[in-house]
């Protein structure tokens, strides 16, 4: 029944012309993917294709934030950090997977989603707890929860060898940003493509900043314009795909290089910052994978990332800082899935990460970490019964040192092992699969970063990792049909408890007002509900509308220190920027090749910090966003047009306190296919 959505739903996405019972339509190229019946326990949520396309978002942290149960930390404009949180538990808890291999930031653990475009992107899919498929790396395993980048691979028509996409987009805050993608076919088992891009923006836009005592009048209420929020990137991309009997491989090379402008914190009247941040990100990697009998399959995957990030603040008033800090990643991994039975698969996967870091900074540690996982996982299938357990064993060895000026006074050297098992269960009560329950139970645990644990004056090197307890029970309940006024639909209900233990936070250290130390001493714990739906549907001849509604409800209590209960106290308060009630609509109309595409964002009340008192409360904000597009076409060629209305009334709001985000903003975009 899953195929069958799918088919139905993209399928019934193409544009076919109109045609009698004896006219021979050729359509675009339907791709399905059979799976086993076990392969989807815990079913992601997915961004793909014609819908990820009409989103009007610009990278990949803008399309995620219409998944269910997500949090954006975003700091405004075209170049601002933009990282993501999943049910409350951190964003270190977030495994980002770009074509089946992690992205790995060893310094601070975060990934910017802003510098990830979506031109080059065919599919986003979110899942809670991991992948339901176990034949995957080991890494696959240690996360609470994985967002999975798929890039395009090229796919050619009518015997064609080769397919050139150019783009050039231009709106708000000045900005250009052209793109470019070429595929080109060698032989039946061989393709390469080229992917560039440039992004231009002076990141100015007007913002209207208010502020009101805690009895409610107005502190004051000004308009302004945000500066410093400009950036220069090129982003550019490079990847063979090949086949083999029973197999397949790609290596891809990537690189990205910015300067951006770092707007900062509107505090103290200052409106204007000139911090300055550079990024220089390269990897190289690849995967082979290969099935050597119907009983055993092999999978290998490597990579190299070398990063260098520079930032600067020559404001001599609060602290004159220069650092530079380059990090370096080795990845190899190894899976392998055997078949025992029809219905039962077993995978071992072993992988080895070295991950190294150097900075300007004086009496730096220059730490070194060395990370061996070894996971085992199974999946049993047993008529409408479906079960998936794994177990994930890590050893880790940091090596750093202690420094008095230039001298190294001692070389340390310590070692973690940790083992984190999980279970998940699924159960179609009916025969005609329409309904489904599932559930999870599952462990795992984020080591602390190198900034954590070594930065100068603030890491401390004594921290435990950080844990997450996570139980998950939800129902999905899907249908499809060829005929009628409802072509699909699919409903999906999830409630879900986490413990955070051992919470790594930044404490004042006792060595002035101005010390502060990473510590081990918080504790959070999260409930909440997810709700999805999403329906396909066809209101008349030639028109498709395709609707996506999520909504959350989540609690995330501060349960640190139960002494902490006065007025500005903050044991049961909820934790800084989670909103008890969020939610997005996303709609597309399609009529022949016009449609036109709405999408809709909220975020409830919340608190800035967990002390839940009304000097720290944040007001409710949401966006409308509007688009529409138009492809003209001759013979193989096409253009499409675009303009999109983002922000339709104006609001303005802050993400994070401080940071205003743009008001009304237009974009234009031309799309040359040749």
């Amino acid at each position: 029944m899953l195929v069958a959505l799918w088919v139905a739903a993209t399928a019934w996405g193409q544009d076919v012309p109109e045609a009698t019972l004896d006219t021979v339509v050729a359509i675009d190229e339907v791709v399905v993917w059979g799976i086993k019946p076990f392969s989807e326990v815990i079913p992601a949520q997915r961004l793909s294709g014609v819908q990820l396309e009409a989103l009007g978002s610009h990278n990949v942290a803008d399309a995620i934030r219409y998944f269910a149960g997500i949090q954006l930390k975003d700091y405004g404009g075209v170049g601002g950090i933009k990282t993501v949180d999943m049910r409350s538990m951190g964003s270190n808890h977030m495994g980002v997977f770009y074509d089946g291999i992690q992205l790995g930031n060893a310094q601070n653990g975060q990934i910017d989603l802003g510098k990830f475009s979506l031109d080059n992107i065919d599919e986003i899919a979110l899942y809670t707890g991991q992948r339901s498929d176990i034949f995957q790396p080991a890494r696959d395993f240690g996360n609470a929860g994985t967002i999975y980048l798929k890039t395009k691979r090229p796919r050619f028509k009518d015997g064609r060898r080769d397919n050139l996409d150019v783009t050039v987009r231009t709106g708000s805050f000045g900005l250009f940003n052209p793109s470019a993608r070429w595929e080109h076919k060698l032989g039946e088992r061989l393709s390469f493509s080229l992917n560039g891009e440039l992004t231009l923006a002076n990141g100015k836009y007007h913002f209207r900043y208010r502020r009101r005592f805690s009895d409610g009048t107005p502190a004051w209420d000004t308009t302004a314009v945000r500066h410093n929020g400009d950036i220069q990137a090129l982003r550019l991309e490079g990847a063979v795909f090949g086949s083999t009997q029973g197999g397949s491989w790609n290596a891809k090379v990537y690189y990205y290089d910015s300067e951006r402008g770092i707007p900062g914190a509107i505090v103290n009247n200052v409106w204007l910052n000139s911090q300055r941040q550079w990024d220089r990100n390269f990897f190289v990697q690849g995967t082979w994978r290969q099935r050597v009998s119907d009983r055993y399959e092999t999978m290998f995957n490597a990579k190299y990332a070398r990063d260098r990030m520079r930032y600067v603040n020559p404001d001599t008033t609060l602290l004159l800082l220069d650092n530079t800090f380059h990090q370096n990643e080795l990845y190899l991994s190894t899976a392998n899935k055997v078949t025992l039975m029809p219905d039962w698969d077993l995978n071992l996967a072993v992988d080895y990460k070295w991950n190294s870091l150097d900075a300007t900074l004086d009496n730096f540690a220059t730490p070194t970490r060395h990370t061996t996982l070894a996971a085992i996982a199974t999946a049993w299938a047993w008529r409408g019964l479906k079960a998936q357990a794994s177990g994930l064993l890590t050893l880790i060895n940091d090596r750093h040192v202690t420094r008095r000026a230039e001298d190294i006074v001692a070389s340390h050297n310590k070692w973690w092992t940790k083992f984190t098992p999980a279970l998940f269960v699924s159960y179609q009560p009916f025969a005609a699969h329409d309904l489904n329950v599932r559930a999870f139970a599952k462990r795992i645990f984020r080591m602390p970063t190198f900034n954590d644990l070594y930065y100068t004056d603030i890491g401390n090197a004594t921290l435990r990792p950080e844990y997450v307890t996570q139980y998950n029970v939800g129902v999905q309940y899907q249908r499809a049909s060829a005929r009628g006024f409802l072509a699909a639909l699919k409903l999906t209900a999830d409630a879900y408890y986490n413990h955070v233990t051992d919470k790594i936070i930044a404490v004042p250290s006792g060595r002035g007002q101005y010390r502060w130390m990473m510590m081990n001493i918080g504790k959070v714990e999260i409930r909440g509900i997810d709700l999805t739906a999403r329906a396909a549907l066809r209101p008349a001849r030639e028109v498709e509308l395709d609707l996506n509604v999520n909504y959350t409800y989540q609690t995330a209590r501060d349960m640190t220190d139960p002494t902490d209960t006065g007025y500005g106290g903050t044991y049961r308060g909820q934790i800084a920027y989670v909103p008890w009630h969020s939610g997005s609509v996303v709609g597309q109309l399609t009529w022949r090749r016009l449609g036109v595409n709405y999408s809709f964002i909220y975020v409830g009340e919340r608190y800035h910090v967990s002390a839940n008192i009304p000097a720290n409360h944040e007001q409710p904000w949401y966006t409308h966003d509007l688009g529409a597009h138009y492809t003209f076409v001759w013979g193989r060629h096409a253009l499409k047009v675009a303009a999109e209305v983002n922000n339709v009334f104006n609001q303005q709001y802050d993400v994070i306190l401080n940071f205003p985000m743009p008001g009304r903003n237009y974009r234009l975009t031309l799309k040359w296919t040749l």
